[in-house]
């Protein structure tokens, strides 16, 4: 399966770890390696691993818990997108 990550779940990304930076920035640096990581290592050989969002139906919206972060992302054919944090 293949990961795309969208511009706002980028753009998430980076403001999750400006915020923790100014607080601990290798507890940034470890939250930007879990979060990254969790698509592939999680996701990418069990895809509908994660709660269905129905609201967003016909699409298959679906979110994982990454220790306190939510991963927003859809499953079209072959492809994962991550859509936000």
């Amino acid at each position: 399966m293949d990961i795309q990550w969208t511009s706002k779940a980028l753009s998430d990304l980076v403001r999750h770890y400006e915020f923790l930076a100014r607080i601990d920035r290798q507890a940034a640096a470890r939250s930007m390696q879990w979060l990254t990581a969790a698509p592939k290592t999680t996701l990418q050989s069990n895809p509908r691993l994660g709660e269905q969002l129905f609201d967003f139906e016909p699409r298959e919206v679906r979110r994982l818990l990454v220790g306190q972060c939510e991963l927003h992302y859809e499953i079209q054919g072959d492809t994962l997108y991550v859509l936000r944090l």
